[in-house]
């Protein structure tokens, strides 16, 4: 009788125990089998200038991969600043231990893992290009060398459009990727280039206006776009000729597009304050039909500049199968890898725990 209880009692244990796991809120879930998801990389250029901070973003990004079927991961967007020094060649150890070689290295192998595995856009910041001193100097950078079409398969297979950087060089700085969701959705995702020129501009509404382009719900990812009072910004600190921010960006390319229904970006940040990192809004393009905005970034998180990178924390948008509601998350897998820590692994405030709808 004694055996035949405590055989029970395991049994119940192991349900038990089962079930919580299962119902454990610290990772994250699809709340439909059928949904599928993007992933919000925020700026990684704390996470690359200091070598004590890379192990952080590879736990980032192998959390990406291990949870690419779990979670129906179809693309990962890339805020920009990549590096944080596109061409130093003698850090100084405290601001950065990394040359910008070295940084460039770091990121093109962090986004190695999911080569082949995952498709992937990643934008150009400010800090990507030599304007690292706030002068007025040519918008020179190392992205071409380590981001190619070639790099990733996948991207390879949809990438669509691309032109030019400031070099005058073929880059995916302004390039596009066109994607159909499970449920046969057309999408087109596109970057642009930190402060996109009018000629840059010109050309991504030019891609996104064609006919073949016209019933695709495009996503746009630039790196400067909103601030966190969630305006789109007018101005930045940069003396660069013909360059084009948050505001100017609505005016010339999302608003009278017609397809943009996303906007993604970064750049922004305060030490340790999460919600001066994030934004977000919605307006009405000249189609009617609504467009969303959000900013997401974590630079300054763990720490401010000189900190730990960002805390780990990357945002996840599910998108449902009704082709229009999305669910966003903001997770940590560095803090979810411990049991004295993954209490910390999700935000939930209003600002990182919220849906939208696509038009």
């Amino acid at each position: 009788m004694m055996k035949q209880f405590a055989l029970c009692l395991l049994m119940l244990l192991a349900v038990a125990t089962g079930f919580a796991q299962q119902t454990d809120s610290t990772q994250p879930a699809l709340s439909d089998p059928n949904a599928w998801s993007v992933i919000v990389l925020p700026d990684p250029q704390n996470y690359v200038k200091y070598k004590r901070n890379h192990p952080l973003l590879d736990i980032m990004m192998n959390w990406i991969d291990e949870n690419r079927e779990r979670l129906h991961i179809k693309m990962v967007l890339c805020t920009g600043d990549l590096v944080e020094h596109n061409d130093i060649t003698n850090p100084d150890g405290k601001k950065m231990d990394q040359t910008g070689l070295q940084q460039w290295e770091t990121i093109a192998a962090a986004f190695g893992k999911i080569d082949g595995r995952i498709p992937y856009i990643a934008a150009a910041g400010n800090h990507d290009y030599n304007i690292f001193s706030y002068t007025h100097a040519p918008k020179h950078t190392n992205y071409p060398q380590f981001f190619t079409p070639e790099k990733n398969t996948l991207n390879k297979k949809m990438l669509r459009e691309y032109t030019n950087n400031p070099d005058n060089t073929p880059s995916l700085e302004n390039s596009c990727l066109e994607f159909t969701s499970p449920q046969g959705k057309p999408f087109l995702f596109m970057t642009v280039e930190f402060a996109p020129r009018d000629t840059i501009l010109q050309w991504a509404k030019k891609v996104v206006t064609q006919p073949k382009y016209k019933n695709h719900t495009v996503v746009l990812l630039t790196h400067a776009y909103l601030n966190y009072k969630n305006e789109q910004m007018k101005t930045a600190k940069y003396d660069l000729e013909d360059a084009n921010y948050g505001a100017a960006i609505w005016e010339k390319l999302v608003k009278p597009a017609g397809n943009i229904q996303l906007v993604v970006s970064g750049h922004i940040g305060e030490k340790d304050n999460a919600r001066k990192h994030v934004g977000f809004r919605t307006d009405k393009n000249d189609a009617g039909r609504n467009v969303q905005q959000m900013t997401f970034n974590a630079q300054a998180m763990g720490g401010g500049h000189y900190g730990n990178g960002g805390d780990g924390w990357l945002r996840i948008m599910e998108f449902m199968p009704d082709g229009k509601t999305v669910h966003v998350k903001t997770f940590s897998p560095f803090f979810a890898m411990s049991p004295g820590t993954k209490h910390l692994a999700r935000r939930r405030e209003s600002f990182d725990e919220f849906s939208f709808e696509l038009n």
